[in-house]
């Protein structure tokens, strides 16, 4: 994208990086979702840093993260290649879930207990959190908002795996319930939203960290046992 406004059909063009944030510093493999105090580990940083890098001469006038450390830190390094503030958007926060704070690794987690059940009786709405249609609607509008703070430009939001995943999916017509090994949005990743105007005319992604992402917490990876790709949320 040109360091200058760019146009087309008279329009404005428009792109808005959706991030997740690096690798989270968390010794018990817990779901942490949106619990204060979890920041990132040494491996996140350098991905935050290695992600500042490539955007380093990207036309980007605009950075905002989600409330979470995780997000914040991630975003630092990218704010400060561009001389830039970093702006905080409430509504690019993680999912709601019931399971925060709990392990979810396979076999040995809070499944195993039948307290949990209950909360798993609808993986459509889905019934363990936040309604999947209410995390398509704060984002939406967090994009847009990031869309008009940075017309004819380029911005980076920060957020949480889910999601940035949902919100994609309804962009892209898919269905909103999910396998969650199936996720194309590894950590510190870019989900990258083409404007024209005010409509969104194409969706890319791209992994400029993914040497660094360990591999079970890759897109499509298997679940390993006492590891959970729940908490790299």
């Amino acid at each position: 994208m040109s360091e200058n406004t760019s146009r087309e059909g008279g329009k404005d063009i428009t792109v808005v990086h959706l991030m997740r944030h690096g690798e989270v510093h968390n010794p018990e493999g817990v779901l942490y979702g949106r619990r204060p105090g979890y920041h990132l580990s040494e491996l996140g940083r350098e991905m935050a840093d290695r992600v500042a890098g490539h955007l380093k001469g990207r036309d980007i006038t605009h950075v905002v993260a989600s409330p979470l450390e995780r997000a914040q830190e991630t975003a630092a390094p990218i704010a400060a290649s561009h001389g830039l503030e970093i702006a905080t958007d409430e509504r690019l926060i993680e999912a709601a879930n019931v399971f925060e704070g709990k392990t979810f690794g396979v076999g040995d987690g809070a499944l195993r207990k039948p307290d949990n059940w209950k909360h798993l009786t609808n993986p459509f709405r889905p019934s363990w959190g936040e309604p999947y249609i209410e995390q398509v609607v704060r984002m939406m509008r967090a994009l847009d908002a990031a869309r008009d703070a940075a017309r004819g430009h380029e911005a980076v939001c920060v957020s949480h795996q889910l999601p940035i995943w949902i919100v994609r999916s309804f962009v892209e017509r898919r269905r909103l319930w999910h396998d969650p090994r199936r996720r194309q949005c590894t950590l510190a990743s870019l989900t990258s939203f083409t404007y024209q105007g005010d409509k969104i005319v194409s969706v890319g992604y791209s992994e400029p960290a993914r040497d660094l992402v360990p591999p079970h917490l890759r897109a499509g990876a298997k679940p390993v046992k006492g590891r959970s790709k729940a908490f790299g949320a």
